[in-house]
């Protein structure tokens, strides 16, 4: 009997899964109406709640490690770190209106962008401690030629 129910466990568990809804891997709600479809992106609309939409995205990415959640005041950013072909969900907070949600795919624009901005974020740092450095030994050349002056007399 045992076995029966575990094999009947998995296969519901199995079956499931098979029959979900899912956008390039991020789940989509069941109740959820799509208004926007391409290959890049999908919006949808559903009438649950900002709270419930997120305990919902929570509940399913809760064994992945690379998921980060932002919660900023218009919307819930989720964004994935790891190697999935989604980059983004957006839970857009609407109040009594249900919840907008947008999936957005990874694409190397946003790839080579970061990246870009990170390396021109270096370098003005650097300018910024090479402007310092000129500064402070400017100012410590001052003070030494003075108290050499000092000594002298």
């Amino acid at each position: 009997m045992k076995r029966y129910i575990l094999t009947a466990i998995i296969l519901f568990s199995l079956l499931g899964s098979a029959w979900a809804d899912d956008f390039l891997g991020a789940p989509l709600m069941s109740e959820g109406k799509i208004m926007t479809k391409t290959d890049a992106r999908l919006e949808m609309t559903t009438s649950m709640t900002h709270d419930q939409a997120l305990a919902f995205y929570k509940e399913a990415f809760s064994s992945q490690s690379d998921i980060k959640f932002r919660d900023w005041k218009k919307a819930t950013y989720i964004e994935d770190d790891g190697k999935l072909a989604w980059h983004s969900i957006t839970i857009a907070k609407k109040g009594d209106k249900g919840t907008d949600i947008t999936i957005v795919k990874d694409n190397w624009t946003w790839i080579l962008g970061t990246l870009i901005l990170r390396f021109i974020g270096v370098f003005i740092v650097l300018l910024f401690l090479y402007l310092g450095m000129i500064i402070s030994g400017k100012i410590i050349s001052r003070s030494v030629a003075r108290g050499q002056r000092h000594l002298q007399q």
